[in-house]
């Protein structure tokens, strides 16, 4: 810890306190103690109970309470309580059949049963092998496995009081994600990935070999909130995105403007030989940002009849030099140079930071198992405090992963919960004006000391350059990302950060008052009423219950699952295109929060940029005319009810109701 490079070890040496059992184990459970007499008992029972499913046990046992120097120590009280707390093993905790030993090892058969009584069971398994056998529930059940075995444990060896009266942390947190924290929900889209390329690769007669092809998606690094899971009667996931790179050639233009052309003319290529090569795929293309020459322009949309969606783009590594050339260019208009940046930040976003991102994050995810579990819930606690539209996923990836590979002054969180509530805690305390947040994405200290000071001096450098952090509110790096200004260049704002911090700090607060009481679903709740105006929406429209299942009010439900199944509706999300519309036509004049599917409101701030001013023409938002009372002036006042009334007009049936709040 303290020889770490990237880690300053003096706060979790010295000022960090490891005393809130959330944070430091993975699960707790609160016993009264008059039920338990002997904790050196209770610490052997759950040892050998639990077995490799846990690599700590520890038992804390009742706070003494203070008493007069002069006094003698007042005697124990049966009043209070106690805790169990424990470390598991990630591989080996949701285990659901536990092998005892042989049959024919008549002593330890006999010991075996002696202490689990009635639930051991002799089994003959596939290898013809006899033995004592434990089976549990699966925690999709309800119950989690280490729960059922502690509450067994206790009534069997401890008492039934302490069974009765047991309190175990809320295991709330894992049932917040849809479908449950496992990657295993994440296979079928990353089986189809494989296929996809193997079909393609296989594909004749395509005028350049193909390099590569390179997932660029949360979906395909095990990180998206709602995991890709094709369920028959509810919407499609969304397209994954990825990117293809063809060997290098002579015949590519040298012109931006006829490269983008000439990607297309290879994605409709591909279209159609997938089409006439690959039984059970549709495809087609599509087009973006055809009013900016320097982005990318077309994709190839990809769909299986199993469901699975990509969206594929064409990295051409000349793009990048031609436009590194026009910003050297000192004869070209300043607009022209503008633009150049850009699209030169774009390009290295979409083609080289976010598929290495992808890589190196999936990796992660598969060396710690609580990880993705943790990164999904961290993204659904920013997406329920409105703040989904601000932060970037790859943001909020770091700020979760940073507590895996640097996980000090604890152990690798080896639960979601664990990990989750050690995020807030970072994240309450992490002074951001003056803190970079570096994060190696190698797991293996690939991040050298030269690497971390030029991403330090990179960092001093924007704050001396932009006082005001005006741009640059976040920095956020990795080895995959040195720059650290790539998806935090001109988002999140002050305002916003400052409220991360805020919601954080109040988290923590509730983490540390409740402890074992904490009910996971009060973290995720915030109020409404510090907005100036909420537009609440349809749920049918949002993405909710109402819209994941049948609408109970249809006329036909065949048509509703023909539209639900409908390959023109993959990627389809009103309610992203909505806030787009309103961020272009209304971002000078409101900040709006939005949560996307995970609550379906869309909140606003006036800027206040519009408080009343003196009257001119060409203001750019609505306005009205106010005489004022004293003298003969008119002012400019926002016109708050026209801009409200054409936000409901555009929203037409997507919004149940707008409330004005000031």
């Amino acid at each position: 810890m303290l020889g770490d490079q990237l880690y300053e070890g003096f706060d979790a040496t010295f000022i960090l306190r490891l005393d809130n059992p959330l944070l430091r184990y993975d699960c707790a459970v609160e016993l009264p103690a008059g039920a338990v007499k002997d904790a050196s008992k209770l610490y052997e029972v759950l040892k050998r109970g639990l077995g490799d499913r846990v690599s700590q046990v520890t038992i804390r046992p009742c706070s003494t309470s203070s008493w007069q120097l002069g006094a003698a120590r007042p005697k124990s009280s049966a009043k209070g309580s106690m805790q169990a707390a424990f470390n598991v093993n990630p591989d080996t905790i949701h285990r659901t059949v536990d092998h005892g030993p042989s049959a024919e090892n008549k002593a330890e058969a006999s010991s075996f049963r002696k202490f689990w009584g009635e639930k051991a069971e002799l089994r003959r398994f596939k290898d013809g092998s006899i033995q004592e056998s434990l089976i549990w529930a699966p925690s999709e059940a309800g119950q989690p496995v280490l729960e059922q075995i502690v509450r067994f444990l206790l009534k069997r060896h401890v008492s039934e009081l302490a069974d009765a009266s047991a309190k175990f942390t809320d295991d709330g947190f894992s049932r917040m994600l849809r479908h449950g924290p496992s990657t295993v929900l994440f296979k079928p889209l990353m089986e189809a990935f494989k296929q996809l390329e193997v079909d393609i690769r296989g594909l004749e007669d395509l005028p350049l070999s193909i390099r590569q092809i390179m997932p660029a998606d949360a979906q395909l690094r095990y990180s998206s909130i709602q995991p890709p899971v094709n369920v028959p009667g509810r919407p499609r996931p969304l397209p994954a995105d990825v990117t293809i790179q063809f060997e290098g050639s002579a015949r590519w233009p040298d012109d931006l403007v006829a490269i983008q052309r000439t990607k297309i003319a290879f994605l409709l290529n591909i279209c159609e030989k997938m089409q006439e090569a690959v039984d059970g795929v549709t495809t087609r293309i599509g087009l973006e940002n055809q009013d900016h020459d320097s982005l990318n322009q077309g994709f190839l949309e990809i769909i299986y009849d199993s469901g699975a969606a990509f969206r594929m783009r064409v990295h051409h590594d000349r793009e990048q030099t031609l436009l590194e050339r026009q910003l050297k260019d000192k004869s070209l208009a300043p607009s022209v140079k503008e633009s150049a940046a850009v699209g030169l930040a774009a390009y290295k976003r979409l083609y080289l930071k976010t598929p290495a991102h992808t890589q190196s994050v999936s990796r992660l995810c598969s060396r710690y198992p609580a990880l993705s579990g943790t990164i999904r819930l961290t993204k659904k606690w920013f997406a329920s405090h409105l703040l989904a539209n601000h932060i970037a996923e790859e943001v909020i990836e770091l700020i979760a992963i940073r507590n895996f590979v640097q996980p000090w002054p604890w152990q690798v969180p080896s639960s979601v919960q664990t990990g989750f509530l050690r995020t807030l805690h970072w994240v309450s305390r992490w002074d951001w004006r003056a803190e970079p947040l570096i994060v190696d994405l190698s797991g293996s200290a690939e991040l050298k000391q030269p690497d971390v000071q030029a991403i330090k001096t990179h960092f001093d450098a924007w704050r001396k350059l932009d006082p005001s952090m005006n741009r640059i509110v976040l920095f956020a790096a990795s080895n995959a990302d040195t720059d650290g200004a790539t998806y935090t260049d001109s988002n999140p704002s002050k305002v916003v950060a400052a409220r991360m911090t805020a919601l954080a700090k109040a988290a923590s607060a509730e983490i540390e008052e409740k402890t074992v009481d904490l009910e996971a679903a009060n973290l995720f709740a915030s109020p409404l009423s510090d907005y100036d105006f909420v537009v609440h929406l349809n749920a049918s429209a949002s993405g909710g219950k109402k819209r994941r299942s049948l609408n109970s009010n249809a006329a036909f439900k065949n048509l509703e699952l023909a539209s639900l199944d409908d390959p023109s509706m993959v990627g389809f999300e009103p309610v992203t295109s909505f806030l787009h519309e309103l961020q272009s036509l209304y971002g000078s004049a409101v900040l709006f929060f939005s949560g996307g599917v995970e609550r379906p409101v869309i909140a606003g701030l006036w800027s206040p940029q519009t408080a009343p001013r003196s009257w001119k023409v060409n203001l750019a938002y609505s306005t009205i005319p106010v005489k004022e009372p004293k003298g003969e002036d008119v002012q400019a006042h926002i016109n708050k009810d026209a801009i409200l009334a054409e936000v409901a007009r555009l929203g037409g049936d997507m919004i149940e109701k707008i409330e004005a709040q000031r």
